[in-house]
């Protein structure tokens, strides 16, 4: 079983173009590494917000089989082509049956899983690893929502981390935490400091919401 995190067209040469860098057409991970080694080191402040954008893009990975003499895409954030991940806590079923062909095939007996089986298998730890990743985002958000729910009304000094069509978002330098910009947010870009006032929050739904303080 293997994990890959890359996106057939990655979008990332508009970021770097942004930070007067370049980056290949053609996705390249250790140009990419390049690129955020060096923007770390001239913008330490802003830098996690850039990391994040470049995570985004890269999308997220997925389990897939991979056959003796096929060809997948392999592990794009690593830079490695043959690729299997053990012991994480997210990956205890694909590890166990990453296990189950590797004692098979140490003990010289017939694979436990046909072809099929095993592609049936990667799609459905795929999409049990994003269900998972989905509640701990909620989580994390309603623990936020509750960290700040006797702040109402407080300032906080803050960086655009998103600004679209469907709203824009700002991170807290202290505590960083992130939430949406509900007014003042014309104009706003992406890595601008701000300084913002909490609206309110939602515990239950994990909103948080701040406006621009002029």
């Amino acid at each position: 079983m293997l994990e890959r995190g890359l996106v057939p067209d990655f979008p990332a040469e508009a970021l770097a173009t942004e930070r007067g860098s370049t980056l290949p057409g053609k996705p390249d991970a250790k140009a990419l590494e390049q690129f955020l080694v060096s923007a770390k080191a001239v913008d330490p402040i802003r830098f996690p917000n850039l990391s994040l954008s470049v995570v985004k893009l890269l999308g997220s990975g997925e389990y897939v089989v991979q056959f003796p003499g096929g060809s997948v895409a392999g592990h794009f954030g690593l830079a490695v082509k043959d690729y299997a991940h053990s012991t994480a806590p997210n990956r205890r079923y694909p590890d166990l049956i990453t296990q189950r062909l590797l004692k098979a095939a140490m003990a010289g007996r017939t694979q436990p899983y046909e072809s099929g089986e095993l592609a049936v298998l990667a799609k459905r730890c795929t999409e049990a690893e994003d269900a998972a990743k989905k509640v701990e985002r909620q989580v994390t958000k309603s623990a936020a929502a509750m960290l700040l729910e006797s702040r109402i009304g407080e300032q906080f000094d803050a960086i655009v981390t998103g600004a679209a069509d469907k709203g824009t978002w700002v991170r807290l330098v202290h505590p960083p935490i992130e939430g949406r910009l509900e007014s003042g947010f014309e104009g706003m870009d992406v890595g601008q400091r701000l300084r913002v006032q909490l609206v309110r929050t939602n515990v239950e739904r994990g909103y948080i919401d701040f406006k621009r303080v002029v």
